[in-house]
């Protein structure tokens, strides 16, 4: 029987006690490329936002012969691996518990693999988010923790491969190999957040029609740091529904460290996972910096991605660094490269700026006052509506 405890920093000063080790799960460095299909989703799901996105594609082609591509473009999170490690590591041994990070790049395994080069990093599992496709209209996040050091490159070809020509029998027969593998630790990732928008509905229905087919090679349902809780309190439901674990994923990609960790008896990554596989039980620790206002923390996230960091290594300093764009010869480049000397188009360099002043102090501390909801935090509590 799958066993799950969630306990809230903020109102439990004394929740680490007893535990060895804090687990941070589910964050990104600047190995991992993020799709920047969501702006072309945003031009169709709001209308106000097309003709300033058909108007940065119109002066891209026209200053700078190139068309955008959204499905080709990318930009990648501000921390560098070393610097992710380390600001994870610092949350959870700040709360006297020794530290285990896995960091989950998006289909690669670049970060833990340097990682391991580096003394205090050596023991970091290999880790990865696979962007798994289903149903031919959706794709779902999976963690997959602690690949075998010696397999790893071949299990990467191997979720490449699938990707590249997907096929739901496939995907059960690739996730039934994973759990045969007794180290490894398979997570569903933020499960009902819609992030191909193809309808709260249909999606809901393909999470459960997945489940159904794939559950038992499954070992826990995250509780995602970075969505609301209305969506972790339904993720909670779905884990009842198909008696499963829950387990923490702070799904970090700016510098505010995860928002949530698990908290472990084991003294290694490997006795962790048979924690969670073997005896069936997760301790979900949220941190102070959930109870602030999602739409304040999506802003802050938002900045960070945006923002200059001149004490970073050069290629990680300016947000024209971190994203990526095909050239005039299809060749994926920097648009610091792009668009030299600060040459963005107009509206792009318009809305940075505009988010970039919402960060503002006096701004920022109106928005966050004006986002705050008591009453999602007392629901998340346990506390009924009435």
């Amino acid at each position: 029987m799958a066993h799950s405890t969630i306990s809230y920093l903020w109102r439990e000063q004394n929740a680490t006690r007893g535990f060895r080790a804090g687990v941070s799960l589910h964050s990104h460095t600047n190995q991992s490329r993020e799709t920047l299909d969501f702006l072309a989703n945003l031009g169709n799901q709001y209308p106000l936002i097309r003709p300033l996105l058909a108007r940065l594609e119109r002066r891209s082609e026209q200053q700078h012969g190139v068309r955008v591509n959204y499905s080709a473009s990318y930009w990648t999170p501000p921390m560098t691996p070393r610097l992710a490690f380390d600001l994870e590591s610092r949350q959870i041994e700040k709360l006297d518990m020794a530290s285990m990070v896995s960091i989950t790049d998006h289909d690669n395994i670049q970060a833990p693999m340097l990682l391991r080069t580096v003394a205090s990093a050596r023991q970091i599992p290999v880790s990865v988010e696979w962007s798994a496709p289903y149903g031919g209209v959706q794709s779902f996040h999976l963690g997959i923790h602690n690949l075998p050091s010696a397999g790893a490159q071949e299990w990467m070809s191997i979720l490449a491969g699938f990707t590249a020509q997907p096929s739901d029998s496939q995907l059960t027969e690739i996730l039934v190999a994973l759990n045969q593998e007794p180290n490894v630790l398979v997570v569903f990732n933020h499960p009902l957040w819609d992030l191909y928008l193809i309808g709260r509905e249909k999606h809901e229905s393909l999470v459960n029609e997945f489940l159904q087919r794939n559950g038992a090679y499954l070992h826990a349902l995250e509780l995602n740091g970075l969505r609301d809780w209305h969506e972790n309190r339904a993720v909670r439901r779905l884990a009842e529904k198909w008696n499963m674990l829950l387990i923490s994923g702070g799904d970090r990609h700016g510098v505010e460290p995860n928002a949530n960790i698990n908290l472990s008896h084991a003294t290694s990554f490997t006795e962790f996972v048979h924690e969670i596989r073997n005896e069936k039980r997760s301790n979900v620790l949220f941190m102070p910096q959930y109870a602030e206002p999602w739409k304040h923390r999506i802003l802050q996230s938002t900045l960070d991605a945006i923002r200059h960091y001149p004490e970073f290594p050069q290629g990680s300093r300016t947000w024209d660094e971190r994203v990526y764009h095909p050239d005039a010869n299809g060749v994926v480049r920097p648009l610091s490269e792009l668009w030299p000397d600060g040459n963005a188009p107009g509206v792009m360099r318009w809305g940075i700026a505009m988010v970039q002043m919402l960060g503002n102090a006096p701004v920022s501390g109106g928005l966050r006052f004006a986002w705050n909801d008591s009453q999602q935090l007392r629901l998340a509590l346990g506390e009924s509506e009435g």
